[in-house]
């Protein structure tokens, strides 16, 4: 790679040295790339640069804010993604602070994806919903909304990582029943529990397994990641990050429960 322009998004950056930083970019071209340059390029804003180098750390200069067009559409509907129009979504997307709790929301989607992402191999379908997901995050959202737009991000993330999940039938192939409990192991699937259905939310929260009841896996395999299956998902979801990630804390997850925390006490000493 010598001198190449490059498309993307910060994830991550790490101080290097007095003037630069070592940043992790999601590039439309190659996917996740480590590279060193100056200091202060913004996070969620699509970024111009170029990169030089053979070795997995890049030099990376002329780093800019993209170019955006003035007549642009202002939102992304994401069943209008296709593989070969990323750089029209990238235009797409409008200049627009992500503020507030969206913020955390944000900073997560970042994590797990300098984490979780090997590094230059390109994903542009995930480029492209990541995109979108940046803006749904710049618009004013109820705690459901935000939710879902995490929830289904993660599902796009979980596919090109391999993992597909199949909530039709358990591990060994027999379909789910609805008044069987059953538990759920990333490697292996959805094994069935022998316990009584008003055990399970016990036998989960003793030993820490994510349990669930039939109906409810059934639901999830027939609504989709929905307002009504939002929890059953996020339950899913979170023992599937944390499995990929080895059980070592999101850094992003801490600072939204000590958020959370501090709103809950400042609320208590206001009232």
């Amino acid at each position: 790679m010598r001198n190449e322009a490059l498309v993307g998004y910060l994830l991550h950056q790490r101080p290097y040295q007095e003037k630069r930083a070592l940043y992790y970019l999601f590039s439309q071209q190659h996917g996740v790339i480590h590279g060193v340059g100056k200091k202060a390029a913004p996070l969620f804003m699509p970024l111009q640069l170029f990169a030089t180098g053979k070795r997995d750390l890049k030099t990376f200069s002329q780093i800019n804010i993209a170019s955006q067009d003035n007549t642009q559409a202002d939102s992304i509907q994401k069943d209008c993604v296709q593989k070969d129009s990323t750089f029209a979504v990238l235009e797409a997307v409008p200049y627009a602070n992500i503020s507030g709790q969206h913020q955390y929301a944000a900073l997560y989607i970042n994590e797990i994806l300098w984490r979780l992402l090997p590094t230059e191999d390109p994903m542009p379908v995930l480029w492209q919903h990541y995109q979108i997901s940046l803006q749904q995050l710049k618009q004013p959202l109820s705690n459901s909304e935000l939710r879902l737009c995490l929830r289904q991000f993660e599902q796009y993330l979980f596919t090109e990582l391999g993992f597909t999940l199949t909530l039709t039938h358990d591990n060994v192939e027999n379909p789910i029943e609805s008044d069987c409990t059953y538990r759920f192991l990333p490697d292996v699937g959805l094994l069935p529990v022998l316990v009584h259905n008003e055990e399970s939310e016990h036998l989960a929260s003793e030993s820490g397994q994510t349990v669930f009841k039939g109906a409810d896996i059934i639901e999830m395999a027939r609504l989709g990641i929905t307002e009504q299956t939002l929890s059953h998902w996020s339950k899913l979801h979170r023992h599937l990050i944390d499995h990929l990630l080895d059980y070592q804390p999101l850094q992003s997850r801490l600072l939204w429960q000590q958020q959370q925390r501090y709103q809950q006490l400042h609320s208590q000493i206001s009232s």
